[in-house]
């Protein structure tokens, strides 16, 4: 099957810049379409943002913790004729989220039907239960119309876009706006904030986000929750591992440091090490800017574009934990609008703040040493562009740990503080010194003006045979869509979307001793 304009010359060789899971998608896919690959990787090891950090035997996930569509990533694997359960046991979360409101309730998320509606009938009563079946419904419907259209695709033109499943998305409501398509289900403002939170993910508050980011909340709870043995960089560990097995050849530790071209073709890439490494394309799944400077040219946007919110995650690896907490919990402030109007426009730290704290030790022990806990705790914050510069949190930073720490023990966490036995604040200044634009690992937002077609493609006008990967360019953030960029990167360069397997076994019999 044929996926968007696709590259005419020989493309045996494709060197992928960049082991985080857009990348390894990206190279697992090109494996079993019988192409060659050399994944180019600046860190000792794969990831990306979704790597790992060792507080002295306390292993962090260093990006996400949560995982959605695990069947992404099954593809990759079976691109080379490999398997997901073979690779990595995966533990669905019951419930995927436990939410607590400033009011004092609180509500389990569960992703089965009959379970989350006698959830929320013991929460909110029968009216809302009921909302929330109708919702659910078409939440699903939603899911089905966009995944095959809108996101598993490759955008050549805006044009493309004009299909029946456009008026179908239309008639769903899909072009309007989120929250108040969620408050036709549901009255209960809390509610309400629990299928509309993740809009944050899309870097766009609720009120102004396209309906169409509900499929967001699809993916968080109905499709199911899980969390890999090991951590989240198991993930990238273990398709890493299929990769190599399949043929893939990785240069760790190296930084690209330029492209070589002849005319509109890059013939090869060069490293900070002093490697010369040949190719016929290339993947890069560098930040935009990055991959933009490597290329030697930007595209010209009508408007500059428009990153999402940040956030401070404290890693924080501890002697005791609290009842209240689940694997992920999320602790509402009172605050709503406000808070999305402080960390997207006027630039200021939540008041009120809304936490994500994800606890994994409580699904996998052996991340902390016996007897500990590791916790994770993440407050979204404005990036740099529109709140305070890398250089001004060097001294914000300290103190706003010191905040959330004491605001943590206010919602019931009491002694978190001086239960802490290891810690890693991680703030915009540390994204900003990792290469991410505006300070925030979110990276692009998905406005409408970036979103679908009119988000940074993956090709490049004036460069023939380079492909972008990653959450900057289509379809856009989290892990579900990166694994996806990583195979319409792959598409773009093989043209097709190969039977699983055939490729890579081919590559293995060719190479073999």
């Amino acid at each position: 099957m044929r996926d968007g304009r696709a590259m005419r010359r020989t493309t045996d060789h494709v060197v992928v810049v960049g082991a985080g899971l857009s990348g390894l998608s990206a190279a697992l896919h090109l494996l079993g379409a019988g192409r060659r690959v050399t994944v180019v990787e600046r860190a000792a090891g794969p990831g990306g943002r979704a790597g790992v950090l060792d507080l002295g035997g306390y292993l962090a996930d260093a990006g996400p913790t949560v995982l959605t569509m695990p069947h992404l990533a099954g593809e990759a694997f079976g691109a080379v004729g490999d398997r997901l359960e073979d690779r990595l046991e995966l533990v669905e979360l019951h419930p995927a989220y436990h939410m607590r409101f400033a009011d004092g309730s609180a509500l389990d998320v569960h992703t089965r039907a009959e379970a989350m509606e006698e959830e929320i009938r013991r929460f909110a009563g029968p009216r809302e239960a009921a909302g929330y079946r109708r919702m659910r419904a078409w939440l699903t419907e939603l899911y089905s119309v966009q995944m095959r259209r809108f996101i598993d695709a490759n955008f050549d033109s805006p044009f493309q876009l004009l299909t029946p499943d456009l008026a179908r998305l239309a008639a769903l409501g899909g072009l309007g706006r989120l929250g108040p398509r969620i408050g036709r289900f549901l009255s209960d403002e809390r509610l309400r904030r629990a299928f509309t939170f993740q809009a944050l993910y899309a870097g766009v508050p609720p009120t102004r986000a396209l309906a169409a980011y509900a499929v967001i909340a699809y993916m968080d709870t109905i499709a199911g929750v899980y969390f890999p043995r090991g951590g989240m960089h198991a993930l990238s560990r273990a398709l890493a591992d299929s990769a190599a097995d399949a043929g893939g050849e990785f240069r760790w530790a190296s930084e690209v440091t330029s492209l070589e071209r002849r005319g509109d073709r890059v013939t090869a890439v060069r490293t900070a090490q002093g490697e010369h490494i040949p190719c016929d394309a290339v993947i890069l799944t560098t930040e935009l800017p990055d991959a933009y400077r490597l290329l030697g040219h930007e595209p010209r946007r009508p408007v500059a574009l428009r990153h999402s919110p940040s956030a401070v995650v404290l890693h924080v690896g501890t002697d005791r934990t609290w009842p209240v907490l689940g694997h992920h919990t999320i602790s509402f402030g009172r605050a709503w609008k406000r808070t999305f109007e402080e960390i997207t426009r006027t630039g200021r730290l939540m008041s009120d703040p809304s936490l994500l704290i994800t606890r994994p030790t409580a699904t996998d022990p052996s991340l902390a040493p016996p007897g500990r806990h590791l916790h994770y705790v993440l407050a979204p914050c404005p990036n740099t562009a529109t709140g305070p510069s890398a250089r001004d949190w060097a001294d914000l930073g300290p103190r706003y740990r010191d905040a959330l720490v004491a605001e943590l023990e206010r919602r019931g966490l009491d002694g978190f503080g001086a239960s802490i036995q290891a810690e890693r604040l991680v703030t915009p200044a540390d994204w900003t010194a990792g290469g991410h634009a505006a300070g925030t690992p979110f990276s692009v937002a998905h406005t409408f003006a970036q979103t679908g077609p009119f988000r940074p493609r993956n090709l490049v006008r004036g460069v023939g045979n380079a492909v972008l990967a990653g959450c900057g360019t289509t379809p856009g953030v989290g892990i579900p869509t990166v694994l996806i960029s990583g195979k319409l990167a792959a598409a773009r360069v093989t043209g097709e979307l190969v039977p699983r397997g055939t490729g890579a076994r081919r590559l293995r019999k060719a190479t073999a001793p």
